[in-house]
């Protein structure tokens, strides 16, 4: 989140955000707050969750009035308690009160991400398994999001269709199969001298063992069984032995299987509902 490519690219976002809540000017606080009034106002958690989205809280605020004060007494991916302050802002009034909706809808949304995969997370512990998010983000917050997820412990599948290839039931339609998919890929991979892993969705047992076949990166074992994973599993370490791809389960992850499917013995657990279903952290900014 720190690199200057993602601080410029949140700051645009909050620019577009303040202008989408802003508009023409804010007229509650405008026509009832003096100009030159001053307070300070608390982050406050009221429920028990995992803190996401510091940055872009604080650097709304920041856009609005470079000379609010903006104080942390947590870090990212710290846990917060009912009750519990873990942030302030002081300064303009007009400016925090302003800011206020924007900051918190940033944060909330975030902590929200980082609390669901947190329990994921724990879910999961003494398997071998990872919880990884998808690209099933809120369209211009991919970053954001990612970056909550790894707040609360997962771990950032693919940014997006540029950085690693995933071959889907309907590029394995359009290609005529598994095999020719794979072929084109690695075509164009010597062609253009670009190298990015390759993973292949596999429904069946079948396209599992073709998959392996072609020495594949990685293979996604999308909507089966507990037990189809099971044996995709034992088939792919019998064969495959120390060089064998990484094997994910997607689809149907609920909060209540995913031990099930970790003890299953997969690799990677990828959960779209971490950012596409994910309840808002009920947080607060008081005025004290």
């Amino acid at each position: 989140m720190r690199s200057d490519g993602m601080m410029e690219q949140l700051s645009i976002l909050i620019d577009q955000a303040l202008e989408e809540d802003i508009g023409t000017g804010d007229i509650t606080t405008d026509w009832i707050i003096p100009p030159d009034a001053t307070t300070t106002a608390f982050f406050i958690s009221k429920e028990e969750g995992v803190i996401a989205g510091l940055e872009a809280a604080h650097r709304t605020f920041l856009q609005i009035d470079p000379s609010l004060q903006f104080e942390m007494s947590v870090a990212e991916g710290d846990h917060v308690s009912p009750g519990q302050t873990f942030a302030k802002v002081e300064g303009a009034s007009r400016a925090i009160l302003t800011g206020e909706r924007t900051s918190l809808n940033f944060i909330r949304h975030l902590s929200g991400i980082a609390t669901l995969t947190q329990q994921f997370v724990r879910a999961i512990e003494g398997t071998s398994a990872v919880i990884a998010d998808t690209r099933k983000t809120t369209p211009g917050f991919r970053f954001l999001e990612k970056a909550a997820v790894k707040s609360g412990g997962g771990v950032n599948h693919r940014v997006g269709l540029y950085d690693m290839i995933l071959i889907k039931d309907n590029h394995v339609a359009a290609a005529g199969g598994i095999t020719p998919a794979v072929a084109r890929c690695r075509q164009q991979m010597a062609k253009t001298r670009i190298t990015v892993n390759i993973e292949v969705e596999t429904t069946s047992l079948p396209e599992v063992k073709e998959a392996l076949d072609l020495g594949v990166d990685q293979i996604m074992l999308d909507n089966m069984t507990n037990m189809q994973m099971r044996e995709a599993v034992r088939y792919v370490h019998q064969v495959g032995g120390d060089v064998r791809p990484l094997l994910e389960a997607s689809g149907t992850i609920s909060l209540d299987r995913v031990r099930s499917v970790a003890e299953t013995g997969v690799d990677l657990i990828s959960v779209g509902a971490l950012t596409h279903s994910s309840p808002a952290l009920d947080i607060s900014l008081n005025i004290l």
